[in-house]
């Protein structure tokens, strides 16, 4: 059993910086992709970080340039470093990944970003 356990969200001004952390219960981020989505009310859960087991990362266009995902295998931790935010970055942010067939993801953190 896979649980993943998000912190670190909270309220930040525009232009302000935030670091989300998902801590594992294991290390399964070794074995597996990890990935931070966010999602809004009404809207479909939107991929934007990828950290693969090889240490390489993809990001989505939005957050590109502005967001940073990392891993800490010592503490099973995958981190999103968020910087430069926008009020669109409002979302509750997640981390997941699929592991032997199965997807696992924690509660979520929620981020607002005020103007």
């Amino acid at each position: 059993q896979v649980q993943l356990v998000e912190s670190g969200g909270g309220l930040v001004q525009v232009g302000g910086s935030l670091r989300l952390s998902c801590a594992a219960s294991g290390s399964i981020f070794r074995l597996a992709a990890t990935g931070w989505y966010r999602q809004v009310p009404g809207k479909e859960r939107e991929r934007i970080a990828t950290i693969y087991t090889s240490g390489s990362t993809t990001y989505a266009d939005s957050v590109k340039g502005r967001f940073t995902i990392s891993r800490d295998n010592a503490k099973n931790t995958v981190y999103l470093q968020m910087n430069r935010l926008k009020p669109e970055d409002t979302a509750m942010y997640y981390c997941g990944l699929r592991w032997l067939g199965a997807e696992y993801w924690g509660q979520g953190t929620q981020v607002t970003v005020s103007s």
